[in-house]
């Protein structure tokens, strides 16, 4: 019994660490290039290094993270060819998703815009707070609001896959433009009012200018035109 009490609370500071740790990563508060001591979370949490060093091997498996014995750990950056793959991969989805939407009609599309509003009033709320890590969770939601309302299990679960990154990549264009959640609030706004309105055309365009905008937030130039997937 000792034993199996001891191994819960380990598993319990285990957790702690990797939500800590994730979410400083996540957030950009531990930015791309920082090298972190185990000691250093250890001591902010209150805890041994045990769970801690656990936590750090399992964000590497998770490719947050680079360790390095007697180092540290060093949080790995966002790659330029990481932020064209996801966001690429976001386009497509988030365009494919919009469609099926306001295929539903207008009681469908009533029901999503009206869960997509409170995610931008929770948003404009965190903004206005300067609560980033709450904001980035509302993003996260915003958007799977319109996959998930798409009915495709498929396509969901591979979003899903994807969620991680993106709140990281929101994350750091956040830092380098204050202005950013200003503009993420406002973009939004456009892809909710295109779907409850069904403009199919304004809606696509919407999710193509928001999703060029965090590339270019990132200092990167879109590559791709949006896939002409009304035509498929």
């Amino acid at each position: 019994m000792a034993t199996e009490a001891t191994g819960s609370r380990r598993g319990g500071a285990k957790d702690r660490a990797l939500d800590y740790v994730k979410t400083k990563v996540l957030t950009g508060a531990f930015p791309g290039g920082e090298l972190i001591s185990e000691g250093e979370v250890a001591t902010a949490l209150g805890m041994s290094r045990t769970p801690v060093r656990e936590a750090f091997l399992q964000l590497e498996a998770a490719g947050l993270l680079r360790l390095y014995p007697q180092r540290g750990a060093l949080v790995v950056p966002v790659s330029p060819e990481e932020v064209r793959a996801v966001m690429e991969a976001r386009l497509v989805f988030e365009q494919f998703a919009t469609r099926a939407v306001i295929g539903r009609g207008p009681a469908g599309r009533a029901a999503v815009f009206e869960q997509l509003s409170a995610q931008l009033e929770r948003q404009r709320q965190a903004a206005a707070a300067a609560r980033l890590p709450e904001f980035l969770d509302s993003d996260r939601t915003f958007h799977n609001i319109t996959v998930e309302a798409a009915g495709n299990w498929i396509l969901a679960g591979f979003y899903t896959t994807l969620r991680d990154r993106q709140m990281r990549m929101i994350g750091e264009s956040a830092l380098r433009d204050p202005q950013r959640l200003t503009t993420i609030i406002d973009e939004h706004r456009g892809i909710a009012e295109a779907v409850r309105d069904g403009d199919l055309p304004r809606a696509r365009e919407a999710v193509q200018v928001h999703v060029a905008s965090t590339m270019q937030a990132l200092g990167l130039a879109p590559e791709w035109t949006s896939p002409d997937l009304d035509q498929r």
